[in-house]
């Protein structure tokens, strides 16, 4: 497999080039935005009593592979998300039924042409998402699945080609590594999903999104014995190579995981239900880092075209 840190450049084509050297110019404002982030993020953990209060019961499938439903977010006045409420309390779904269900969000929100649309792909990371923490103003179509692996979410893609999206942020990969799959795997599948999104939504905005780390002993999950074989390096060097490959591609990389890792690279307890997903807190971070990506990138944008 190619390298991507050393990934050939000579056969791009203009606009590849054009989105590479944008790329590399925004690099510049990382390190910054990285750094007010975190001092963002510890300011606003002390408004979680007040998030808390505006965080209503959920319902979705458990983290494992059962059938079973958890609590998920209703759907709340004037939401940013596009699609409308899901299922019914006591409803159960097996992963075909998730599927059928997303894909029939996915008709509705082409159906209606919304514009400025941002996709949230991804496993239960993604479908926890509180909708009134994400970034405000544009309209939200959350694909995520409990229990997703890279492979059942590249399998998915086929089915948005009617969307008109304008982002699409990607995280996907820790159930991989949970089921037993080796890293380069999930670097590849990765990067399939990338350039098959690429492919499909030329005009779209990719961003790539880090693997979050987890919290080895410290968890609580049903699984912890799963998450223990799973080293702390693993993850890192997945993020690093998820980092080459956007580069490779021309695709936007958001590295979240030194926002939520410990210093010993495990995820911070204060950010987690279990020790693999998050609280408010940490979803909290995670919307912050959100905001202040559409604050550098409009920033970026601004200057390259002026």
């Amino acid at each position: 497999m190619v390298s991507y840190d050393r990934y050939p450049h000579s056969q791009e084509s203009a606009a590849d080039r054009r989105r590479r050297r944008r790329l590399l110019r925004r690099s510049r404002w990382r390190g910054r935005w990285l750094a007010l982030l975190v001092i963002s993020s510890a300011m606003t953990l002390s408004w979680i009593g007040f998030t808390r209060s505006n965080l209503g019961p959920r319902w979705s499938l458990s983290a494992g592979t059962s059938a079973e439903l958890i609590q998920l977010p209703p759907r709340l006045p004037g939401s940013a998300t596009a699609a409308s409420p899901r299922l019914a309390p006591q409803s159960k779904l097996h992963y075909e039924d998730w599927v059928a269900l997303l894909q029939t969000e996915a008709d509705v929100v082409a159906a209606k042409q919304l514009p400025d649309l941002s996709i949230l792909a991804g496993d239960s990371i993604s479908l926890w998402f509180p909708e009134n923490l994400l970034p405000e103003g544009q309209p939200w179509l959350n694909q995520g699945i409990s229990g997703e692996t890279s492979e059942g979410l590249q399998e998915r893609l086929e089915g948005w080609h009617a969307l008109r999206p304008q982002r699409i942020f990607v995280m996907i990969g820790i159930n991989d590594l949970i089921k037993g799959a080796k890293a380069e795997d999930v670097i590849e599948t990765n990067r399939t999903i990338v350039r098959q999104l690429r492919q499909t939504h030329p005009e779209a905005q990719i961003i790539v999104q880090s693997i979050l780390p987890h919290s080895g002993r410290a968890a609580t999950w049903e699984g912890k014995d799963k998450l223990l074989r799973i080293p702390v390096a693993t993850i890192q060097t997945i993020n690093q190579q998820l980092a080459a490959i956007a580069r490779a591609e021309s695709v936007e990389y958001l590295d979240l995981y030194p926002l939520f890792s410990d210093r010993e690279g495990f995820l911070r307890q204060e950010l987690t239900t279990d020790g693999l997903h998050l609280n408010p807190q940490g979803y909290l971070v995670w919307s912050t880092a959100l905001k202040m990506f559409d604050q550098t990138f409009n920033q970026t944008f601004n200057q390259t075209v002026n």
